[in-house]
């Protein structure tokens, strides 16, 4: 793979590697062995219930954090592979970015993030570094998955400057604004798409978007008119699997060709040079990024705050609110692994812990936990 690179494309001879140094594997390059850690992880297999946009017992075929990482994953490796960057570090970033989520999507995450206000607050790209640096319990040798820093770059999306000072090497590029390399860059972007257009999906599974509300759409729209003509007595169900496949495709296709006219812009030689450029290099064109935006206002005023939405956000706030006062006034309610660690700490470090044990929670847990404290 090394062979087809572009010289700007993360290079592990070239990486800042491991902080505990291993041997090298005979068969895999180091983010395979990444990514094989991430699936291979406890929190990875937690994402299949935890919420995306509807709670994991609303419904069967609503999509997780698993299926969501699935297709953030599918979107990064397209495009890697297109503008020649490193395939496996994009998909390990992929799909490790929600390892730290909470149960119960954003609702759960914000709820936490209040109850957490006074020891640091909580983040959900934070604490998937957390996991991956510390909470994952596999190896003798070490905590967490020892990663590859440029993957662990990856996952650190967002962080406070107070933050950064604290986590060293990784953190550093936002105290010197520096962007980080392209795969990283890549599995951001891809996110965004990804929720923009599934989300779609769902909201009209649930019935909580029309086609009507949905044309207004440019992006929807152009398709619509494309698929109807085309197919003109497809089904519902048909029709919007086509929509939205065509809707991703193009906004695919525009992300690489926009990202390959930046790249030749800045004409970087090394991903230092991109990580000097100033401001991301991946990025769709204004025309396009101007529609999805458009499309993800539309999903925030339509389906994250439709009443029938927004009735469940308040249950779930509830439980994650008394599930963090229940540990915080008693640990021993916890596992003892959990119970330990915050038995004789001071307060803000018996919130982080509780913080954990919280976030690595899954929806159902979540609620049972709920339901065995409260009754």
């Amino acid at each position: 793979m090394d062979a087809v690179l572009a010289s700007y494309a993360a290079d592990e001879r070239q990486s800042r590697g491991r902080r505990h140094v291993e041997p090298s594997s005979i068969y895999r390059g180091e983010y395979q062995r990444d990514r094989d850690r991430i699936i291979h992880s406890t929190a990875f297999r937690r994402l299949i219930y935890k919420t995306q946009v509807f709670v994991n017992h609303e419904g069967d075929l609503y999509r997780t954090r698993l299926t969501h990482s699935l297709e953030v994953s599918q979107i990064g490796r397209t495009v890697a592979v297109a503008l020649h960057l490193n395939e496996p570090l994009t998909e390990a970033i992929c799909l490790a970015h929600d390892l730290g989520h909470t149960p119960f999507g954003h609702a759960g995450q914000d709820t936490l993030n209040v109850c957490m206000s006074e020891f640091g607050g909580f983040e959900h790209n934070l604490q998937s570094l957390r996991v991956v640096d510390e909470l994952e319990a596999k190896y003798a040798d070490f905590a967490g998955l020892n990663l590859m820093f440029e993957t662990r770059e990856g996952i650190l999306k967002h962080c406070s400057a107070k933050n950064a000072r604290e986590l060293g090497d990784v953190g550093e590029r936002f105290l010197t604004r520096k962007q980080p390399g392209l795969e990283a860059q890549i599995s951001n972007i891809a996110d965004a798409i990804a929720y923009n257009n599934h989300d779609v999906d769902d909201g009209f599974r649930a019935g909580l978007l029309s086609l009507e509300q949905l044309r207004e759409q440019p992006l929807f729209a152009t398709r619509f008119d494309i698929v109807r003509d085309l197919y003109p007595d497809l089904e519902d169900r048909r029709l919007i699997y086509e929509i939205i496949r065509r809707m991703i495709g193009a906004v695919v296709n525009d992300l690489i060709e926009e990202t390959r006219r930046r790249i030749d812009a800045a004409n970087p030689k090394t991903i230092d040079d991109v990580r000097e450029a100033g401001k991301p290099l991946v990025s769709m064109s204004d025309a396009m990024y101007e529609q999805h935006l458009s499309l993800k206002k539309f999903l925030n005023k339509h389906l994250y705050r439709h009443e029938k939405k927004l009735a469940m956000t308040r249950k779930v706030q509830k439980v994650v609110r008394e599930l963090f006062s229940a540990y915080m006034e008693d640990v021993a309610c916890m596992p003892d692994e959990f119970a330990k660690a915050a038995q004789s700490a001071d307060r803000p470090v018996r919130a982080r812990v509780v913080a954990d044990y919280i976030a690595g929670m899954t929806d159902r847990y979540a609620i049972s936990a709920h339901e065995a404290l409260t009754g």
